[in-house]
Parts: C-alpha cells; sequence; structure tokens
C-alpha cells in the first residue's frame, strides 16, 4: 500500500511497513495496516502508539548472601520487546511448585524480587501499559540460595566427665556447607564455641567442660552465602565433679576346722594407705570417682567354723568396691572322722592352716594366699598315733601361718596396720590352730572379731571351729564431699579430720554415692 500523505476523505494517512514516509518529523502519525497499530515519529523510529507492550525479556541473578533460610531473592534486569507499544510497568513473577511469587507493578527495569526458600524458580515478567498487558517473557530456571536451614537439636548426653551433642543437618540453602558451630551456653550465656569436625558431622563431644555446671547446647551452620539461625536449645546436663577415694577393703575370714583343726586364714587386705596385705606395693587411689555415680560395695560374711562329723569349713566371703575386689580367706583343715585334711588351697585371700594330721597319716600343707592380698596357712604336725598331731596357723596379711610341732597347735600370720581412719588399725590376722584334746578337755575355736577380716581358729575333738570375722570396707574422701549409703549397706560417715572423711561400710551389699 503506498504512502498516502492527504488522504482525499481526511483522517491520519496508512499504509503498510515499506510505506512509512521516507523524511517525517517529530510527532508524524501513520497507521501501519501491515501491523495493525497506529504509530508515531519519536525523531529516530516510528513507534507504536495504540498497542500494548511487546514481550520483553528478563535476565536474573541469585541474590544469597546473608538471606534467611525462608527469605531467598533475586536480582533481575528487563529488556523491553519490539514490535509493541511502549511499556509503562512491569510485573516480575517466580513460581516455585504451586506458589507463586510477584513484584507486583513497578517502572523500574531493574530490580529484586524476593521469594520463600532455596530452589530452582521459574521466572519471567511482562509488561503493561494503557492499552494493556504484553504476554509474560519466555521463563528462566533460577536456582535460588540462602544461608542454611536451622539444625534441628537431638539429644546431648554424658560419658564420665565428657558432654555429647548430637543434631539433624536441615537444608544447605542450596550450596554446600563450610562449618557447623556448636556454642555451649550456661544459664542462656553464649560460652567458647567449638567446630565440628565436618561438615557432615552429627555430632561433637565436649572434653573440657566446667564439672558441677549446667550446660545447654546449640547448632548453626554455615556456607557462603553466611550462617543460618542457631538450633533451639538441647536438654541442660552437668559435667560431674571427679576427685580421688583411698580405700581398704577387706574380705571376711576363712572358718577353723575341728578335731585337731588348723585355723581359717584371713580375708585378703587391699588397701591404698600405709600398708596392704601380701607382699606387693601398696595400692594406688582411685582418681576418677564422680558426684551422683553410683559405686558397687560388698562387705563379705565371715566363713563358718568345721562342725565335728563333718568334714571342712567354709570360706570367708569376699568384699568389694567398684573394681577392687578383695578374696575371703581359706578355711581351716579337719582331722574329724580320722581324715586329714589341707586347708583351702583353691581360694583364699589368706590362706588356710592345714588339719591335724590323722593318726598315722602324716603332715598336711596350708593353702596359699592370694598374691598382694595374705600369706599362706601353716603347716600339720601328725606323726605316729594320737596325741601326735597339731593345726597350723592360718595365713594373714603381713605373714605366714605358722606351723605346727607335735601335739600343740601354733599362731597364725599376723594381720597388718592402716591408717586410713586417722589411727593405726590392725586388719586381716590369721585364725590359730590347735592342738589334740587332752584328758577329755575339749576346746571350740574363738570366732574372729567382726569387721576385721581374721581367720576363726581351729577346734579339738567334738567341738566347732571360729567362724571367719566378717569383712569391712572403709573408704577416704575429701571432706567437701557427702557419701550416701544405698540400700542393703549399713555404714556410717565420719566428721571431716584432716582434709577428709571416712565411710566406714560393715555389713550388706548395695551402692554408694556422692554428692
Amino acid at each position: 500500500m503506498a504512502f498516502n500523505t492527504f488522504p482525499s476523505k481526511g483522517g491520519i494517512p496508512s499504509g503498510n511497513t515499506a510505506g512509512r514516509p521516507s523524511n517525517p518529523i517529530i510527532g508524524d502519525t501513520y497507521y501501519n495496516g501491515q501491523l495493525g497499530y497506529l504509530e508515531i515519529y519519536d525523531g529516530t523510529n516510528f513507534v507504536p502508539a495504540s498497542a500494548p507492550p511487546a514481550v520483553p525479556s528478563i535476565v536474573g541473578t541469585d541474590v544469597g548472601t546473608s538471606r534467611a533460610f525462608t527469605s531467598g531473592a533475586l536480582t533481575y534486569t528487563i529488556t523491553a520487546g519490539t514490535n509493541g507499544g511502549s511499556a509503562t510497568g512491569y510485573i516480575g513473577s517466580a513460581v516455585l511448585g504451586a506458589t507463586t511469587y510477584s513484584t507486583g507493578t513497578t517502572t523500574s527495569t531493574t530490580g529484586t524480587l524476593a521469594v520463600g526458600g532455596p530452589g530452582s524458580y521459574s521466572v519471567s515478567v511482562s509488561g503493561s501499559n494503557g492499552f494493556g498487558s504484553s504476554p509474560s517473557s519466555v521463563a528462566s530456571t533460577l536456582a535460588v540460595t540462602t544461608v542454611p536451614e536451622a539444625p534441628t537439636i537431638g539429644t546431648a548426653t554424658l560419658s564420665g566427665t565428657d558432654a555429647t551433642v548430637n543434631w539433624t543437618l536441615g537444608n544447605n540453602g542450596g550450596k554446600v556447607l563450610t562449618s557447623i558451630t556448636v556454642t555451649p551456653y550456661i544459664s542462656g550465656v553464649a560460652q567458647t564455641a567449638a567446630t565440628a569436625a565436618t561438615t557432615s558431622s552429627t555430632s561433637h563431644t565436649f572434653t573440657t567442660l566446667t564439672a558441677g555446671t549446667a550446660y545447654t547446647f546449640k547448632v548453626k551452620a554455615t556456607n557462603a552465602n553466611g550462617t543460618g539461625l542457631e538450633s533451639s536449645a538441647s536438654n541442660s546436663l552437668t559435667p560431674p565433679v571427679t576427685f580421688t577415694v583411698d580405700y581398704l577393703v577387706v574380705a571376711a575370714g576363712g572358718g577353723g576346722g575341728c578335731d585337731s583343726g588348723g585355723a581359717g586364714g584371713a580375708g585378703g587386705m587391699r588397701c591404698t594407705v600405709t600398708g596392704t596385705g601380701g607382699s606387693g606395693s601398696l595400692e594406688s587411689a582411685i582418681t576418677t570417682i564422680q558426684t551422683g555415680s553410683n559405686y558397687s560395695v560388698a562387705v563379705g560374711a565371715g566363713g563358718a567354723g568345721a562342725a565335728s562329723g563333718t568334714s571342712l569349713g567354709a570360706n570367708g566371703g569376699n568384699s568389694t568396691f567398684s573394681t577392687i575386689t578383695s578374696t575371703g580367706g581359706g578355711y581351716g583343715g579337719s582331722n574329724d572322722a580320722g581324715v586329714g585334711a589341707n586347708g583351702n588351697a583353691a581360694v583364699g585371700g589368706s590362706g588356710g592352716g592345714a588339719g591335724g594330721g590323722g593318726t598315722g597319716s602324716g603332715a598336711h600343707t596350708g593353702a596359699a594366699g592370694t598374691a598382694n592380698q595374705g600369706y599362706a596357712g601353716g603347716n600339720s604336725f601328725a606323726t605316729g598315733s594320737y596325741p601326735n598331731r597339731g593345726g597350723g596357723g592360718g595365713g594373714g596379711a603381713s605373714a605366714v601361718g605358722s606351723n605346727s610341732t607335735g601335739n600343740t597347735g601354733t599362731a597364725g600370720g599376723a594381720g597388718r596396720a592402716t591408717s586410713i581412719t586417722g589411727s593405726s588399725v590392725t586388719y586381716a590376722a590369721g585364725g590359730a590352730g590347735v592342738g589334740a584334746e587332752s584328758a577329755g578337755s575339749f576346746t571350740g575355736g574363738a570366732a574372729g572379731t567382726a569387721n576385721t577380716g581374721n581367720g576363726g581358729n581351729g577346734a579339738t575333738y567334738a567341738t566347732t571351729g571360729g567362724t571367719g570375722g566378717s569383712g569391712v570396707v572403709i573408704l577416704r574422701y575429701p571432706d567437701t564431699r557427702t557419701i550416701t549409703f544405698g540400700a542393703g549397706l549399713t555404714g556410717s560417715e565420719s566428721a571431716a579430720s584432716g582434709g577428709y572423711k571416712r565411710a566406714t561400710i560393715t555389713v550388706g551389699s548395695g551402692n554408694v554415692s556422692w554428692a
């Protein structure tokens, strides 16, 4: 169509695109029938004056730095389209799943579009003017990132004085994590934080927290955009106070034999103060006792003595504290029913003395003691016919039991002294053996003293060997601590003296704890 400068019937010149005037001036109006809209010359080009904007295009960039996990953003630049009206405003939008985020109408061709959390968004823009809105631009897929999501805190646990914090990592915000920070809190005040071993760690152990102080813990993650929010606080825990406990653990003595009976051996003695049983070195105190923890204690009962008409007595019971066990004393040998018998060689903190030998039966050997707890029992004497026989002495904490000679009994091995209570007291002496009865005189065996671990004495015919003395457990600890005796135990705590308190446990089995 040719350009009609002066239409014969009036109106606006019209034609196709090729028919535009070659020398227009600003403001010349022309209806472009080929494109279907009115054009006005702007000094450079004929531009649409009666159409919605052309479809624009968009370029976007992730803005992840310091953005909260739930508040992502992107910047964008709009380029106006061609072959359309001039836009007076633009609307940017981003879609993730079923959610659409929009800028609203703005005249700016650059700006920031706020979205939700991290993800791949479909981003587009449309223009508008007085004649309507353009279709949306071709969508661009844009990865939006943020700082990491807050981890989910787990349970904090104690192992001794070490505290382990556990967590589950959240979304990394669209970028790899660079660190995980674990912060202890005291009464809500942050303390020196630690960095987890790796960026995939889900636990961290603190080994230098202050004992006796309550802590909670929070965790946060960091990526290239920044650090996310902290988790909620963990449960509260308090690392226990550790302190040193000295101990005396004495097992019960063994029972004495009968009929020219050998004596019971002393209970095993283990101690960290002054002296310990047997030939071993003084034992070391336990330095890792913790407040609030339970520690097992048992006090051994004395072994029963042999009764007339029976063969042998019984071992003393073991005594224990935590990992420390003292072995009960061995029983004394017996010549009842004409059968000579050794003291118990299978077990014994200290060895039981051998029983008196029967007629023509020969001597018998005392039992060995447990290493580093006590010594062996003495040997019996038996030669020829009655009355040439006598029982050996029981082994003690510091010496072997004596061997018998002729028609006499013999002394047990000496006990050993310790000053754990603040004064020197001797424990774990062997019982005494006995000779044959004479002129119808019968002698029963004396029992070992309670809570000493002494062995029971031997007895003559038709009487009963002495019961071994029960054991004892004595604990010495700083006077800043207070002990609790659990069910099943009988014990007492001394007043503070010399920087210590002492607990003496005389009967039973159960647990103790300290505050």
